[in-house]
């Protein structure tokens, strides 16, 4: 299961990945925005973010026209690693190295072919373990002493 949202700026893209996400049969949660009519892309990110953290969903996706604003809020939420990804490149190292649970995606950058094409690998990678493991276990551990 998949978590998936947009501000309005990312709204025309997000479309366009349900209906990849359609075609692949891979299930998706949408947490809207359901228009390109103004939102503010706190509230979604906070929505997916949650769907992740709690388990409700397996990974998430964030649109928004940078994907730098959603994944900061994103980050401020226990367990999550979120990644702003620009190509394929950075999205298998997100997954292979630093075990990313939600993709950012910035609309204002990326054709629709290339969105899906990042989505795509970060689908498909995963997780090396290894020494990264314990990188992923230095992040924990600064959050459980940042977090409370």
């Amino acid at each position: 299961m998949i978590a998936i949202g947009s501000d309005h700026g990312g709204y025309k893209l997000k479309e366009e990945i349900k209906k990849y996400l359609d075609e692949k049969e891979i299930k998706y949660i949408d947490y809207g925005c359901m228009s390109e009519e103004r939102v503010d892309y706190p509230n979604i990110a906070k929505e997916v973010a949650v769907s992740v953290q709690k388990g409700k969903a397996e990974k998430g996706i964030l649109i928004c026209r940078s994907g730098l604003g959603m994944s900061i809020v994103a980050n401020k939420f226990k367990g999550i690693r979120c990644t702003p990804c620009h190509d394929e490149k950075s999205a298998k190292f997100a997954r292979l190295h630093n075990d990313s649970n939600i993709l950012a995606l910035g609309a204002d950058d990326l054709s629709v072919n290339d969105a899906i094409c990042i989505l795509r690998m970060w689908i498909a990678t995963e997780f090396e373990g290894g020494r990264h493991t314990e990188r992923i276990n230095i992040i924990k551990e600064i959050e459980n002493e940042n977090m409370k």
